[in-house]
């Protein structure tokens, strides 16, 4: 069983696949994912491009009302698959394919960017999420957070 910080690494993984796919950074995050799971088997590393092609197709071919369910369950199983590769390894293996992942998620995930779909808003970076007037607001966190004190209303809102 993998410790948080390399669940959090793979559904990072999961939700960087799913979000890029058909974006201008699919392309070269399609190649470095295929060259990351292929572990330098170019057998391995095609079944691989072909996979990612096909969940780039199953999000594109899912009408718009079943879009959010296509895309959380792409997202969770490249999650799993991640997190397969990384439960295989010994652990002084498992850390440098642990840093490799998060070398090429830094590289095709720019701090700062962000990308939304259906199923929700991935982000590379900060992210302020706030709820005003009565409504809610929510967020998964994979990562560090800082949570500050609300702010206090003026005089105008009683």
């Amino acid at each position: 069983m993998l410790d948080q910080v390399l669940t959090a690494l793979a559904a990072s993984g999961g939700t960087a696949v799913v979000t890029a796919a058909g974006t201008d950074a699919w392309a070269g995050l399609r190649q470095a994912v295929a060259r990351w799971f292929g572990r330098g088997d170019a057998q391995r590393e095609r079944s691989e491009l072909e996979r990612l092609d096909q969940t780039e197709a199953a999000l594109h071919a899912s009408d718009p009302a079943e879009a959010e369910r296509a895309h959380i369950r792409l997202e969770a199983s490249w999650q799993a698959r991640i997190e397969a590769v990384l439960e295989s390894l010994s652990e002084g293996e498992r850390d440098h394919r642990a840093d490799q992942l998060r070398g090429l998620l830094a590289q095709y995930v720019p701090q700062g960017a962000a990308a939304a779909g259906p199923g929700g808003l991935a982000v590379g970076g900060n992210m302020d999420i706030r709820a005003n007037g009565g409504s809610i607001a929510a967020g998964v966190i994979h990562g560090g957070v800082h949570a500050g004190p609300p702010a206090v209303p003026d005089s105008s809102q009683g």
